[in-house]
């Protein structure tokens, strides 16, 4: 377990991009973390730091957003809506799964029974208004 407390949304953002440096492909990055915690701010590291140059946002409404061009592709899932195994299903989780890409899967307590495999959590806890405390756990950092 890896913990980091974040002074700022750079500083989430150069940790996420030195912790990509550690993926090998087929991992599922699980987040937990409420909203405004700082979720996408990790990916935007996440995609930088496999070398996606591209800009990384929230995959609210498109459900997923995908990065590639980088050392691996990262497939960025917002599981907020996801109900069912029918939803999840609908989503493409699993053919993204297949792919071995790396998956940076927000409000993964949705989804927690579909988590298998190569699974790290990152935990984002608010600490005061610009800080944020983030434990990792798992994986080879």
């Amino acid at each position: 377990m890896t913990e980091f407390i974040s002074s700022s949304p750079s500083s989430t953002e150069q940790f996420a991009a030195e912790f990509a440096k550690t993926l090998e492909g087929g991992e599922i990055i699980a987040f937990k973390g409420g909203m405004g915690m700082g979720k996408t701010c990790f990916t935007r590291g996440l995609a930088s730091g496999l070398g996606f140059k591209g800009a990384v946002t929230s995959p609210t409404f498109a459900l997923v957003n995908e990065y590639v061009g980088g050392r691996l592709p990262l497939y960025h899932f917002d599981m907020y809506r996801i109900s069912s195994w029918e939803d999840l299903y609908s989503s493409g989780y699993f053919d993204y799964i297949d792919m071995g890409g790396v998956i940076a899967a927000e409000w993964s307590e949705n989804i927690e029974a579909a988590l298998e495999g190569k699974v790290i959590t990152v935990k984002i806890e608010k600490l005061d208004e610009g800080s944020r405390k983030i434990t990792v756990e798992g994986g080879k950092f």
